[in-house]
């Protein structure tokens, strides 16, 4: 068994000032570098703990629909499966892409969110896809990473997939088909291990029917779909969520602000 030892030196000097002998002590640090190493495990769990405990406290709800939803979410989460997230704008769906991060085996890897609807067309494709040095004009000169090799070995959450170009649909299908990617400017497809959790306010079925959204992709995205319906379908929820975002404000600008009683 290999053994870690810390040895100390001190010399010892004859009547002439020279080196007579060295006295060496040690002791054995294998099991004092173990407990080291244990400890720092334990603080890295425990830090985990205290994110997930946090995030936690941020899914509020009361609704028998919401509790149904999160049940879902545990279940699913420790699979890898591509997840399609449906609702109106407002209704929550980072929240529950998140919650399928932090829920799942991947929790200690990165969660990365892009919004496609958000970001122009000719830049949305090398933020995802990346690019070698030199492909086009304006390209940093060492090449970019993209968000889908960013991602590896965690999830991505493609908000608002809808707005996706078509020749870009053409792009996430190969990455949903062959789990690699190819960089603009490169040959060399790149594999990934990466869940991808789509999110959009539009109906993709009849996008599907206008020509807008490819079908093949729409059944890839939709493996397992989620809808999280809006508050005025769910009104058990309203009091708790005025609650937290109450106790929130309170805390970020030190006030005591409070909800009177219903007569």
């Amino acid at each position: 068994m290999n053994k870690k030892v810390l040895s100390v030196g001190t010399p010892v000097f004859n009547e002439k000032g020279d080196i007579d002998r060295i006295v060496i002590a040690s002791r054995d640090i294998t099991e004092t570098t173990q407990l080291k190493s244990e400890l720092n495990e334990m603080r890295k769990e425990l830090d985990s703990f205290k994110k997930q405990d946090q995030f936690y406290k941020e899914l509020v709800f009361a609704s028998p629909k919401m509790e149904q939803i999160i049940s879902q979410v545990k279940k699913i989460a420790h699979f890898s499966s591509t997840v399609l997230i449906n609702g109106e704008s407002g209704v929550g769906k980072e929240v529950i892409a998140e919650a399928i991060h932090k829920m799942g085996r991947r929790s200690k890897q990165p969660f990365l969110k892009i919004n496609c609807g958000a970001i122009p067309e000719n830049l949305l494709e090398s933020e995802l896809f990346g690019y070698t040095k030199g492909s086009f004009t304006g390209a940093d000169k060492n090449g970019k990473v993209g968000y889908f090799q960013q991602a590896n070995k965690g999830v991505l959450f493609l908000d608002e997939v809808g707005d996706m170009p078509i020749h870009l649909q053409v792009k996430l299908l190969r990455v949903l088909q062959e789990q690699e990617v190819i960089p603009i400017g490169s040959t060399t497809p790149i594999s990934i291990d990466v869940q991808i959790v789509a999110a959009t306010n539009k109906s993709l079925e009849k996008m599907v029917e206008m020509g807008t959204f490819r079908e093949d992709l729409f059944y890839r995205l939709n493996v397992i779909p989620i809808h999280v319906p809006p508050l005025r379908e769910r009104p058990e929820d309203i009091p708790p969520l005025a609650f937290h975002f109450l106790q929130k404000l309170n805390e970020r600008y030190q006030r005591n602000y409070h909800f009177s009683p219903m007569h």
